[in-house]
Parts: structure tokens; sequence; C-alpha cells
């Protein structure tokens, strides 16, 4: 099967609004960026960035989809809706992901080189997400709808808020209570705190030993 047969599959399989492959081709806004998409990136590839952004731009004037042409798009890329989707040029985007109107895949303008962030296998973001910033998405995972993520989400996690943070992993409930955060790393300062309190602590018993009076015993 073609890129473009895979991709009408994966709409026809997650759109129950869908009702032939010709229609999904002629009518999605989503399928049609992909496509300027592609020819965008195989021409910034070969270093004509001009005529590149020049295909984008125009992409994204009749589709409401913005794909900067560096953006790495994988196979059967979904997107429903797409009105006010951006993608920035360092972003990734792996296989069977869907993404919904509104979602940014940006940076946030204090990181140089990579900028924006790497959405892994079979993830779905939800309409208005924002995923800011040079880190990754896992596999599996699933970005709530307005949530705004700035730092890494492990695979299989639920995220949701503003700034996101991870509800369920694999099906579970995170428990927030712990001193485990929600990508399982321990906190080196709160670390290095319980360290230092419990020297002091044992420095503080030997002075109350060393000032107690030795006991005398009588001739």
């Amino acid at each position: 099967m073609t890129r473009l047969g895979e991709t009408l599959a994966a709409y026809q399989a997650r759109d129950p609004a869908a009702r032939s492959k010709l229609e999904i081709f002629l009518l999605y806004p989503g399928v049609h960026a992909i496509l300027y998409h592609r020819l965008a990136h195989f021409l910034y590839c070969r270093r004509l960035k001009f005529l590149a952004r020049l295909i984008s731009q125009w992409s994204r004037f009749w589709t409401g989809i913005e794909i900067h042409p560096g953006a790495k798009i994988g196979r059967r890329f979904v997107i429903d809706h797409g009105m006010g989707i951006v993608i920035g040029e360092t972003a990734e985007v792996g296989d069977d992901v869907l993404l919904y109107h509104g979602v940014t895949l940006g940076g946030t303008g204090k990181d140089q080189g990579k900028r924006h962030p790497t959405i892994g296998n079979n993830v779905m973001v939800s309409s208005g997400a924002k995923v800011l910033g040079p880190f990754k998405v896992g596999d599996n995972s699933r970005i709530a709808s307005n949530a705004v993520v700035l730092t890494e989400i492990p695979p299989n996690a639920t995220a949701v808020g503003v700034p996101a943070r991870v509800v369920r992993i694999a099906g579970e409930k995170v428990d927030y209570t712990s001193s485990i955060d929600q990508i399982h790393i321990t906190d080196p300062v709160q670390k290095e705190l319980q360290s230092l309190s419990s020297r002091l602590e044992l420095l503080e018993r030997l002075l109350e030993d060393h000032s107690q009076p030795s006991s005398q015993h009588p001739v």
C-alpha cells in the first residue's frame, strides 16, 4: 500500500464520519496539508528552502494548518478538523499520530538547535493542547484538550492540565503523594536536603552525648 493509501485508510479508521477514501482525499484539509508537506519537506532537505516555505505557506492559506517544511512527519498521520494546528521546524512526529484542531507543537523561545518536541508513535494530542520544548512525548501517550506540556511525557501516559501533569501510566493512576514525580525522577534538591538534615541530626546527637558529664563511681 502506498503512503497515500495508508493515510486515507488511517483517516477512515479514525473518523466515523468518513464515508469513502475518495471523499477523504478530495475534502479533508488534513490530507491536503500532509501532501503539501511531503513536497515541501523534500525540497527543504535539498536546500531549496525558499520554495519549500512558499509551498508550506500556500498550504497554510488553503488548509489553516501550518507545518514547517523542516518538520519530520511519520506514516499514517491523521489531522482531525485541523484548523489552527502549528508544527515547528525541528518537530518530529512518529507513526500513527492523531492531532486535533488548535494543537501547537512549538518551542519556548529559549532553546537553540532542537527547539520543538518529538512525538512518539500512536500518540493522540487533543484539541487546543500545546506541547512546547525539545523533549519527547512517549509512545501510546494521550494529551488532554487544552493541556500545556512543558516536560517529557513517558510512554503509555495520560497528561492533563496547565502545566500538564501525568495522571495515568498504562491505565494506572499516578500517586502524587509519593516522592516520585510524574516522570519517575527523584528531585535531586530534595534528596540533598534530606541528606543534610540527617547529618545535622547525627551531629546534634554527638554533641549532646559529648556534653553529658561522665558518670563518677565513689571509691
